[in-house]
């Protein structure tokens, strides 16, 4: 029996796809691989401004290339997942140096460049280029996963290397751009995560797990583990001329590289709060304003920040470098910043707990 997943597929996708999305307009390999990165567990709706806003300022991979880290990260500022920015960077300066700005229309050159991994590789050759290339992205993945009633969690090697083999068995010879399109399409709209439409699926005949009556199995979930708690001082520093202290990350880890506020031990009181500046910080401060405190979520464990606003009335110590910088707040948010902080620094008047 001949393979018609990819002609039903192919079918659904002319009349139900999605063939009007910012990146499918001037469709080049800059524009796929902009877009494929920033979809990386986000979803189109939440890309689809953070996309043309980072065109018009980085039309191109040259463009990109020749940034300052703080604009990228800037404009990636609530997207999250910030790795993604820097790498992102990075492999632009690697293709203009590299491949004189030219990007690869091989599998293993593109994979060697900075956060570009398998699937992404192949969606820029599918895309952009037309080339028969087989992707697996979450969305892709679950519908492979329901369709052949594969068990078990993608993240573990033996589940994902057999939706390898199915993403490529049904990948087709022609059309591949509208396919890879086709198949996100399905995966987003019509074989969602939760109640999927399985009445309106081109592909239900064929579908095991539609047959046994069992899409919720499908794929296996992540073996949970608790989150830890942790808990952090984030101090916002105000000298007499309203400028406040950032301080940037470390490249790697939590926010890598991003501009954020100054930390202090959980274990000082909000008593000690004067003292431990001074100790810790070299800042000589007011009386401190605590401001509600909130828990943000990161992929590993969840955070909760005690924000509290010192007014400087000397400093000992802190002058402005790489990593440290007295700015005023419009000057603040022009950096790259995590959400919860610009939040902190463009709603200031926060209900204040003392």
């Amino acid at each position: 029996m001949p393979d018609l997943f990819a002609e039903k597929l192919l079918d659904w996708y002319d009349n139900h796809g999605r063939h009007n999305l910012p990146w499918h307009h001037d469709r080049n390999a800059y524009r796929v691989w902009v877009s494929e990165i920033m979809l990386q567990q986000t979803q189109v709706a939440t890309v689809i401004p953070y996309f043309e806003a980072f065109m018009a300022s980085f039309p191109d991979v040259q463009a990109l290339a020749s940034a300052p880290e703080d604009a990228v990260l800037s404009h990636w500022s609530g997207l999250g997942y910030y790795a993604r920015a820097r790498n992102l960077h990075k492999a632009a300066k690697q293709i203009v140096e590299a491949y004189d700005g030219e990007f690869p229309q091989d599998q293993e050159a593109l994979e060697s460049l900075t956060g570009i991994g398998r699937s992404t590789a192949a969606a820029i050759l599918a895309q952009a280029f037309g080339k028969r290339a087989a992707i697996l992205d979450g969305n892709v993945k679950r519908v492979l996963a329901r369709y052949h009633a594969v068990p078990g969690w993608p993240g573990q090697s033996a589940v994902l290397k057999q939706l390898w083999q199915h993403a490529e068995t049904h990948t087709p010879n022609h059309r591949v751009r509208d396919y890879t399109q086709g198949i996100m399409d399905l995966g987003a709209m019509v074989c969602t995560r939760s109640k999927p439409k399985c009445d309106s699926c081109p592909l239900n005949s064929g579908c095991v797990a539609y047959a046994e009556s069992q899409t919720h199995l499908y794929p296996g979930s992540k073996p949970k583990k608790q989150k830890p708690e942790k808990t952090t001082w984030m101090l916002i520093f105000e000298d007499t001329e309203g400028r406040i202290l950032l301080e940037r990350r470390p490249p790697s880890g939590i926010w890598g590289g991003l501009w954020s506020l100054p930390e202090l031990d959980p274990a000082y009181g909000a008593e000690e709060l004067q003292e431990a500046c001074e100790k810790e910080l070299g800042l000589v401060c007011s009386d401190p304003e605590l401001i509600s405190g909130f828990r943000h979520t990161f992929s590993h464990y969840h955070l909760h920040i005690q924000p509290a606003r010192l007014p400087v009335s000397g400093n000992t110590r802190i002058a402005d470098s790489e990593s440290q910088r007295w700015l005023h707040r419009d000057e603040a948010l022009t950096l790259g910043l995590p959400a919860p902080i610009r939040s902190l620094l463009t709603e200031p008047e926060q209900s204040a707990l003392l």
